[in-house]
């Protein structure tokens, strides 16, 4: 009686001792990553609002704000703690969940285990830990540090923890490098996926698991990032054909949908779709956190952010016969809105992570770099994302390099428009964020250019700096 045995939750003595519980820790670990302040909604918005093809529209302090004018501070609750201690709750939770694997390894090689693993093993399990620890640190540095080109990734980056933390005796560690988080990042993409699966048994989970073309895709904007374009190149080849169709050979057989309005249609579920993170009634990312309720207009969401009328919506590029604008642009009254997420309350469509058409035109950009302007390959890409929602304009050739990567450029600000790439696009690039109504743009060498590194951190972490 002293000494009760948890009724509603397992010990962690016995959570690593059949395959239903390991499972479930599977689970709680995409539920860390994907929580509504992280990766499930908030990191999306915030990647979209800072530049300027959104407008606020409430002046809510607590729906990105202070992100959209750069005004955020070290004690700003809402975003910079906010993410911050999400990200890292869910590198702990991922380092946690390794160190259990590791030391239960005996029990994986009995029947009940050999018997129930027939589509994942525990291998396959460290791969999805692996890639989703990258993944937090990847998204993490595109706000809390420098770009890697700024100084080759000699800058300040993040404390990298790789340990299992269960008390705060380890909680001073210095900062790591830009270049060494990034080689960090690498190093758990490369490992996954050699164990990933190929796939799972079901669309669903091809969609929401990681699978061995996952880590592949991830990696392909993870040296986009850092400008080593023959490294994107060598990725993308291997699940991007020479020729269209582009089709991945193996693995997971993706492929642009035809219809860029299916893929953002419940239940979005599609081959082009790579990585989303799923949600239920049951299941919902959480009050102000969703985003339907940012970028949609009422009924569906509060509207948070309209398009911003001198931003992309302006651009004649994006023509007004274009399915991502006849679909996804919801004009009410004089305001236009990004309806792409279209369920309301309880708000259950999946939050995007990245999706085929951005490696393809990843690739694109990389071999329009490395090949130059007439390289056949890079000018096919560019043209199967862009005629997929527009079929009459096609790019027949550009005049030079500068030309044809701006192209790429432009394609990505319209197809991944309130999908979180905008922000990853401007600092791989080390670009100015431009301004918009009355915000000013903000200039690389300006300290708003990054996120101020949060004062949780800076209170607990004695080894910590400031940026």
């Amino acid at each position: 009686m002293l000494d009760p045995i948890p009724e509603t939750a397992f010990s962690d003595q016995v959570v690593f001792d059949t395959p239903a519980r390991v499972d479930l820790q599977v689970n709680n670990m995409y539920a860390y990553v994907k929580t509504g302040s992280f990766l499930g909604g908030r990191y999306q918005v915030y990647s979209d609002v800072r530049a300027n093809d959104f407008i606020n529209r409430t002046s809510n302090a607590v729906t990105a704000l202070s992100v959209w004018n750069h005004t955020l501070t070290e004690t700003s609750a809402n975003d910079v703690l906010s993410v911050w201690g999400a990200g890292y709750a869910a590198i702990n939770q991922i380092n946690v969940f390794l160190r259990g694997l590791e030391a239960n390894t005996a029990k994986y090689v009995t029947p009940v285990f050999a018997a129930d693993y027939t589509t994942k093993n525990v291998p396959n399990y460290v791969g999805e830990a692996r890639t989703l620890r990258a993944l937090c640190y990847y998204a993490m540095l595109q706000l809390y540090a420098r770009p890697y080109v700024d100084g080759g990734g000699s800058k300040p980056g993040l404390p990298l923890r790789l340990q299992a933390e269960t008390n705060a005796e380890n909680n001073n560690l210095a900062r790591s490098t830009v270049a060494e988080v990034y080689t960090q990042i690498l190093a758990d993409l490369d490992a996954a996926e050699k164990i990933l699966p190929l796939n799972y048994s079901s669309a669903e989970s091809n969609v929401t698991r990681a699978h061995r073309n996952t880590a592949i895709a991830l990696k392909t904007r993870v040296y986009l990032s850092m400008g080593r374009y023959e490294d994107v190149i060598k990725e993308a080849d291997k699940i991007v054909p020479k020729t269209a169709p582009f089709v991945a050979a193996s693995g997971v057989a993706h492929a642009l949908n035809p219809s860029i309005t299916a893929v953002f249609a419940s239940p979005q579920v599609t081959t082009e779709s790579i990585l989303s993170f799923p949600f239920t009634a049951q299941n919902t990312p959480g009050t102000q956190n969703q985003l339907a309720y940012y970028f949609s207009p009422g009924p569906i969401g509060n509207g948070e952010y309209g398009l911003n009328p001198t931003g992309i919506l302006a651009n004649p590029a994006w023509a007004a016969t274009d399915a991502r604008r006849t679909n996804f642009v919801k004009v009410v009254g004089t305001e236009s809105f990004m309806q792409k997420y279209s369920t309301g309350s309880p708000y259950t469509d999946k939050a995007p992570v990245i999706r085929y058409a951005e490696v393809l035109l990843s690739l694109a950009e990389a071999r329009f770099r490395t090949a130059g302007p007439a390289d056949v390959q890079a000018l096919a890409l560019l043209n199967a994302v862009r005629t997929r929602s527009n079929p009459t304009g096609a790019y027949a050739a550009f005049a030079n390099t500068a030309a044809a990567v701006e192209a790429v450029l432009l394609e990505r600000r319209i197809e991944f428009l309130a999908e979180g790439i905008r922000n990853i696009d401007i600092m791989r690039l080390n670009a100015t964020i431009p301004g918009k109504g009355t915000v000013s743009a903000v200039e690389p060498t300006n300290p708003l250019y990054v996120w101020p590194i949060p004062s949780s951190e800076l209170q607990t972490n004695n080894l910590m700096t400031r940026n």
